[in-house]
């Protein structure tokens, strides 16, 4: 009878220790998911593609240019939840004076997804005044242009967690006067 009760108590506690054993294990896969897949990483944005819609440039009597710009611009999401941003706007700069708006209208980027939307931008030199590189640069054939937004939202995980993140784009156009074309478009 004892020895049946000894064999048992060490079943009994062969069955706790794998319990035990499984909490444990279940204990650090959870906090390896939280700290790998639960982190939450800033989303990016970028313009990918710039067209010109119309562009008129003159350098006499006084430089000016005025040109529509339509412009893609790519949200990616690199988190394993979505990404809804506010309402924003896009500004295009010259010489640090800004020269054009764009609206940006609030929208979701998938978890783990590039969210693409096109804008349309009025860029015009009338708000410039005393910039006297301009005249050079509209002679020269290229413009240089900067463009600036920022996206403002929320990262939601599973539903549960949410986490305000901003996504911001600094991008250099390069508009070729001569062709009407974008040269080149980089982002910082």
């Amino acid at each position: 009878m004892l020895e049946a009760q000894k064999h048992r108590r060490m079943q009994n506690m062969k069955c706790y220790a794998y319990i035990a054993a499984f909490a444990v294990f279940q204990t650090i896969i959870i906090l390896v998911f939280a700290l790998t897949v639960l982190k939450i990483k800033t989303p990016s944005v970028k313009l990918t593609s710039v067209t010109v819609d119309r562009l008129n440039s003159a350098t006499t009597p006084s430089p000016s240019f005025n040109m529509t710009l339509t412009a893609e611009i790519a949200v990616k999401n690199k988190n394993f939840g979505h990404f809804k941003f506010d309402n924003s706007t896009a500004t295009v700069s010259y010489g640090g004076t800004a020269v054009g708006e764009a609206f940006v209208p609030m929208a979701r980027a998938k978890a783990r997804k590039t969210r693409r939307m096109n804008i349309t931008m009025e860029v015009t030199s009338e708000r410039l005044s005393g910039v006297t590189n301009l005249s050079n640069d509209l002679s020269s054939g290229t413009l240089t242009l900067n463009s600036y937004a920022k996206l403002s939202g929320k990262v939601h995980l599973m539903k549960i967690m949410k986490k305000r993140k901003s996504a911001e784009m600094n991008c250099t156009i390069a508009v070729n006067l001569g062709s009407k074309t974008i040269q080149k478009v980089e982002c910082e």
